[in-house]
């Protein structure tokens, strides 16, 4: 078996703390703001062509029931 070394105990903070420089870290939170802020921009873009979308296929709705409309009248 193998004896544990207790001439170091165990530092919690090493699970918490990141390892590398503070630098590396800042540059890491910004890339990753910068896809969240990609992430809403594409989100509401979506969202806009959604909406066109919504519209020109209510105005071609209302385009075809006016022109069946006029051809029901012809009858």
């Amino acid at each position: 078996m193998n004896p544990q070394r207790v001439d170091q105990p165990m530092n919690h903070l090493d699970l918490v703390v990141p390892k590398g420089s503070k630098t590396m870290l800042l540059y890491e939170n910004l890339a990753r703001e910068r896809m969240r802020e990609a992430e809403q921009d594409a989100a509401e873009q979506r969202l806009g062509r959604r909406l066109n979308s919504a519209k020109r296929w209510q105005r071609l709705s209302a385009w075809a029931a006016r022109r069946a409309k006029r051809a029901q009248d012809l009858l």
